[in-house]
């Protein structure tokens, strides 16, 4: 892929952790990269110190990136990286609109499912903005590792793979390796399912149930996972890959996720509200359970983890209930 032209600017929308990691590692490589935040306080940060203060605090940036509040300034790009929370994906979405070009190039990266219409986030995009041309950005990165310069793998899905290997091209390093797909659907859907089973995880390890107990469950969560992607036509590799199997191993592993986190306060017994009063990020799991399990329904696919989940982050149920409900069900065969 050596003969593809990366993009020579890039404007990052959203200035959390993972959209700085992002914004710094095209910067290191050499693209003039504008980012975009939300709260002034990181504009400023970043301006002024090279570093993310709010949320990415003690990594040094690029000397190189330049952030703005000014959206129309930083959509003066060849290209857009996309990390806003999928629940305020649509609004963002149609504000970018009016201030980039028809056919712009966008890499999604916001993990997540709508929660009010159950869309994925390339879906939302054709929806909004039907000149946009949508690649999608997931697999086993935590942004820290990243702008860290840890090595990492990812996936970069584009339906256009002539475009997909210009992200490849632009996003590209030593320590950063994209591997690239056309099956946008497949990552898309392991990006936002992962979410709701490393919370899922994050309950195991709060009860103390041991390791024997998490393994088992992230091994059902992605047949489960599985399931849903065969039924909405997502391919068997994708699931299996980097923004499948591998996001799911990362984020249900590792206290660093924010959904295992928060799965490990729930089980500890602490109430959503409390554990949400305490963050300033965004834990997408919670939103994305309850779409989960609507695509589940209409798919007709059994998801008892993702519902499990659903009924515990709306307090359809409490956690005592899940459990016993899930221990309770009947033995069958692993395949089914």
């Amino acid at each position: 892929m050596d003969d593809a032209k990366p993009f020579g600017t890039i404007a990052v929308i959203g200035g959390g952790a993972w959209g700085t990691a992002l914004a710094h590692l095209c910067a290191s490589n050499g693209v003039t990269t504008q980012l975009w935040a939300r709260e002034q306080s990181v504009v400023d940060t970043i301006n002024t110190g090279c570093e993310n203060t709010v949320y990415l605090p003690g990594v040094p940036l690029a000397p190189s990136l330049k952030a703005t509040h000014d959206l129309a300034t930083a959509c003066r790009a060849e290209a857009i990286i996309f990390v806003v929370p999928a629940q305020h994906a649509r609004a963002s979405m149609v504000a970018l609109k009016a201030v980039a070009d028809d056919q712009m190039p966008i890499a999604l990266c916001s993990k997540g499912i709508e929660q009010a219409t159950g869309q994925l986030m390339s879906q939302v995009l054709e929806q909004v903005w039907p000149g946009a041309r949508p690649a999608v950005l997931s697999g086993p990165s935590f942004a820290r590792d990243v702008a860290r310069g840890l090595p990492t793998a990812v996936t970069i899905a584009c339906a256009d793979e002539a475009l997909g290997r210009r992200w490849v091209a632009t996003i590209g390093a030593p320590h950063f390796r994209p591997y690239l797909s056309t099956d946008v659907l497949g990552a898309e859907l392991g990006g936002a399912v992962k979410n709701v089973l490393a919370i899922a995880a994050g309950v195991v390890e709060g009860r103390g149930f041991g390791e024997s107990a998490r393994a088992a469950l992230i091994a059902r969560g992605f047949a489960e996972f599985q399931r849903l992607g065969v039924a909405m036509g997502a391919e068997p590799q994708t699931m299996a890959g980097l923004s499948g199997l591998g996001d799911l191993i990362l984020t249900a592993s590792s206290p660093q996720s924010r959904n295992m986190s928060l799965g490990v306060e729930l089980g500890k017994g602490r109430t959503l509200k409390e554990i949400m009063a305490e963050r300033n990020t965004v834990s997408e799991g919670v939103a994305t359970a309850a779409a989960v399990r609507t695509l589940a329904e209409k798919a007709g696919i059994d998801m008892p983890i993702c519902t499990a989940v659903a009924d515990l982050v709306s307090s359809a149920k409490n956690t005592d209930q899940i459990i016993a409900d899930l221990l309770a069900r009947p033995f069958k065969p692993e395949a089914k």
